[in-house]
């Protein structure tokens, strides 16, 4: 006999089939474990006691399915009172019905942290919609701001306008009464050598004077006191665009000394 044949009758060979029943397949004796395994298994849950929760849970779901008994002693006293089963609460029988609903807790947060958790979530949305609100508030009022440095700025640009035509005006009606120099400087439109020069006197009065409050006239102050110069001397209105006659034929036909009369 070869060494690479095994020899049938020697005791390693019999203990590789000693649990091989002769006749039986391998799938049949499977599926047969199998099954005992779950009876096995079955039995054991069966036999298993049950845990305390286990049993209180079994017990409160019997009692919410089951109606309570006339050996109740609050059952009792109501039907003393007059109440029948099925009946609502109440002395005309309009009050509830069905029992109160349970509410088991379930997990370990203390008594009214559902409360807690509840006015935190309200007190975070009232928190939201308050900056929602302010900052609605905000777009709003920077809109308005914006709007009112529009029509500001708008306002000063006419003011200005206005103020170069009536210095125009006056130089050309004091030029035709032969006035040589006008009342004030500003009276007069200044070419650009003037303003050089007016500017580097400027700097060095203000050099000069640097404790010396002074209060300089705005283009609205100029405008309205060059105006009331025109009509008064000249009879001339910078909105009409007209020389009247007289002081009468101003006041009669002129609709007024500002822009907005003119309007």
């Amino acid at each position: 006999m070869s060494d690479d044949e095994e020899d049938y009758m020697s005791d390693a060979f019999l203990s590789k089939i000693q649990d091989v029943k002769p006749g039986v397949p391998m799938a049949k004796r499977v599926k047969t474990a199998m099954k005992r395994e779950a009876q096995q298994h079955e039995k054991n849950i069966q036999n298993r006691q049950k845990t305390f929760k286990e049993q209180e849970k079994e017990s409160r779901e019997a009692a919410l399915h089951s109606s309570i008994s006339n050996q109740n002693k609050g059952f009792a006293l109501l039907q003393k009172m007059g109440y029948k089963a099925g009946q609502g609460l109440g002395k005309e029988g309009a009050g509830r019905v069905d029992p109160i609903p349970l509410n088991i807790k379930t997990d370990r947060g203390g008594i009214g942290l559902e409360e807690v958790k509840k006015r935190k979530a309200e007190e975070e949305l009232e928190h939201y919609r308050q900056k929602v609100r302010a900052k609605q508030q905000n777009e709003t009022k920077s809109m308005e701001d914006f709007r009112v440095r529009v029509r500001t700025e708008r306002e000063e640009r006419k003011i200005e306008g206005d103020l170069r035509r009536s210095q125009r005006a006056c130089e050309q009606l004091d030029s035709q009464k032969r006035i040589t120099v006008p009342r004030e400087d500003w009276y007069w439109p200044k070419a650009e050598a003037d303003e050089e020069d007016d500017a580097e006197e400027k700097q060095e009065e203000e050099e000069e004077e640097e404790e010396e409050e002074i209060v300089e006239l705005t283009s609205l102050d100029k405008l309205q006191i060059l105006t009331s110069y025109l009509r008064g001397v000249h009879f001339y209105c910078i909105w009409c665009g007209t020389t009247y006659n007289d002081e009468e034929d101003l006041c009669s036909n002129c609709p007024g000394d500002t822009a907005a009369d003119h309007e």
